[in-house]
């Protein structure tokens, strides 16, 4: 306890003093909203998991895993402000117009642009995220061998891997930037009302015509829409947030009220239409009024930024959201498992009991995410860029049969990484060895398929983004 004690100690001593150094050199230009916000919705994200998971053993000893909002109804008008992660893309389509518009003026003619900007942007994500899946893929594979499972560790298996959805979804943002970027310049506030348009559509065509398989159109659709967003944010043109929250909680609040939708933005068991799996237009209003309700604050919000203090936790707290938010799901397992292991009574869900253990519950399971943090932090820092040597040829100097070779590979790369990341999210750790699958845009995958096809994509998109970014 003491060696882990001093551990946790020194790597947060650590990072907070990398956090004082990033914080001090921030740049006058540079928009500290916009990393709060990052911080702030995968935080929500987690606290919000952390409160809603319900578990409980079965009759015959078996743990099961409910959700409280199941359990509670009433308290399900709460996703409406921490069902958060349409903030989250919204930043997302700021910083990658930023991004890409930097690499771009980097390279005039356009030549392997897009591997670079894939890797600049992805780094931080998929190094934490094959750890992750390296790590819990390891287990899976020694508890296959040591015959070990059931109870908790089944539940585990499954249920870790869930988050992965988003990463899927952020993966498909980045690789659509390029094109949707290109509309948004010639089109602005057009681009953003075709994709609202076609969610619109899709929804339509599902609940009065009954089309079969057309709601699945909106995992595009309904998030590129808020992701369309970012890029209005990036050149300034949201300029009466107020209207877009007022429209969007409207129109939510009507859909709900009058059309098929369920009260709940995120999904809840059993249920037969879900706001979130597919999204429908309920949930892109959601995101609409989240929008527009945090750039409502942002003047005052922005200058409370300006204290140092203040923006060197911002800093910390950005240095580590992406792994924290990959293992908070381990650590929340791991409490139920102590507890578990030391016969303690898991009380009902909803009652007395429960709301009065919940503070202990979500108190040790940030402790124990803490733990996981500062052992796996260091690879959410993005990798030293590769210096160029004065015979390697700068970015614009590529050729345009290069070019069109690096985009297609690292297209393919990408486009691996999300659907292996996506169909690993549906099946979990625990179908490794039984032959489960998932069925992924009409074809069937099975674990040890997601993780190859994650792997590969990666390596290929660091393959191909090194080559590229290390000559510009």
């Amino acid at each position: 306890m003491t060696a882990t004690a001093s551990a946790t100690a020194g790597a947060t001593a650590g990072a907070r003093a990398g956090a004082s150094e990033l914080a001090a050199a921030t740049p006058a230009t540079r928009d500290r909203y916009v990393d709060l916000l990052r911080v702030a919705s995968l935080g929500t994200v987690v606290l919000g998991h952390w409160l809603m998971a319900a578990v409980t053993t079965g009759n015959g000893g078996g743990v099961e895993v409910g959700n409280l909002l199941a359990v509670e109804p009433g308290l399900q008008i709460l996703t409406w402000a921490l069902q958060i992660m349409p903030v989250f893309f919204f930043v997302g389509g700021f910083s990658h117009a930023l991004s890409y518009r930097s690499l771009s003026r980097k390279a005039p003619d356009g030549a392997s642009v897009y591997p670079a900007f894939l890797r600049a942007r992805l780094q931080r994500l998929l190094r934490p995220t094959m750890v992750f899946i390296g790590v819990w893929g390891a287990a899976a594979v020694l508890l296959h061998l040591a015959g070990r499972g059931g109870g908790l560790l089944d539940v585990a298996l499954r249920l870790v891997a869930q988050p992965l959805w988003f990463i899927g979804i952020y993966l498909a943002m980045v690789a659509f930037t390029p094109p949707l970027l290109r509309l948004h310049e010639r089109f602005g506030w057009g681009a953003f009302g075709g994709l609202v348009a076609a969610a619109a559509l899709v929804d339509v065509l599902r609940f009065a015509l009954d089309v079969p398989f057309v709601e699945f159109l909106n995992f595009a659709f309904v998030w590129l829409a808020i992701h369309q967003l970012g890029f209005l944010r990036a050149d300034g043109r949201l300029t009466r947030p107020y209207l877009l929250a007022g429209a969007g909680l409207a129109g939510a609040a009507l859909l709900v009220a009058y059309g098929p939708y369920p009260l709940s933005m995120v999904g809840m068991p059993g249920e037969k239409v879900s706001n979130m799996a597919p999204p429908t237009f309920a949930l892109l209003c959601h995101g609409l009024w989240l929008v527009g309700a945090v750039e409502w604050v942002r003047g005052p919000v922005a200058r409370w930024l300006e204290r140092p203090k203040v923006w060197r936790t911002v800093v910390a707290a950005n240095g580590i959201s992406m792994t924290a938010f990959l293992w908070h799901l381990s650590a929340m397992l791991g409490v139920y498992g102590v507890l578990l292991a030391l016969d303690v009574d898991l009380p009902t869900p909803a009652t007395g009991a429960w709301w009065a253990q919940l503070p202990l519950r979500i108190g040790a399971a940030a402790v124990l995410t803490a733990v996981l943090v500062a052992a796996f932090r260091s690879f959410e820092r993005p990798a030293a860029r590769p210096s160029r040597t004065p015979s390697q040829p700068s970015l614009s100097s590529r050729s345009s049969r290069s070019g069109a070779y690096y985009g297609p590979a690292a297209a393919l790369g990408v486009t691996l990484c999300l659907f292996g990341v996506l169909g690993l999210s549906m099946v979990g750790f625990g179908g490794l060895f039984e032959g489960r699958t998932a069925l992924l845009i009409a074809v069937q995958v099975s674990a040890p398929v997601a993780v190859a096809m994650t792997l590969a994509g990666w390596a290929l998109v660091e393959l191909i983004g090194r080559g590229t970014r290390s000559s510009a």
